[in-house]
């Protein structure tokens, strides 16, 4: 599903006329600082930790897709073409913003690259929402 999610885009400089091609690419992520629990109408930085590859690569955008009460979220990065790009395997950290809607369990499932069959593979991360105010603010990692 989030596998099929990589475009190739032209982009136009304002500034000059010389055209800048990139593409998006959904990356793997390696690690999620999460609460252990989330209070309802509160909002909660979720922090997700990836490897972006190369210099040409740069944080775009999460994809996010809710459906009922499960959120799947991957990491996408604009590619840059024709550029001179230096390997780096360097760790990212982005983060987004939950706001708990509901008294229920959030499911998270978070993209983690594909298997050997190219069938792609999640980590799945259940957290309680409760309406009360006296819970721990502890904070739970997923690696």
């Amino acid at each position: 599903m989030v596998s099929i999610f990589i475009l190739t885009l032209t982009s136009c400089s304002v500034e000059n006329e010389e055209r800048q091609e990139f593409q998006l690419e959904v990356l793997p992520i390696e690690s999620v600082e999460v609460p252990k629990q989330f209070v309802l109408g509160n909002t909660y930085e979720i922090n997700v930790t990836y490897y972006r590859p190369s210099s040409c690569h740069e944080f775009n955008d999460f994809y996010y897709e809710v459906s009922g009460n499960e959120k799947t979220i991957a990491v996408i990065n604009t590619v840059y073409k024709d550029l001179n790009c230096e390997t780096t395997a360097e760790k990212v950290t982005v983060s987004f913003n939950y706001v708990a809607t509901e008294v229920d369990t959030s499911v998270f499932n978070f993209y983690q690259g594909e298997d050997a069959n190219g069938k792609d593979k999640y980590q799945k991360l259940e957290v309680s929402v409760t309406d009360s105010q006296t819970i721990k603010n502890d904070v739970g990692e997923i690696k």
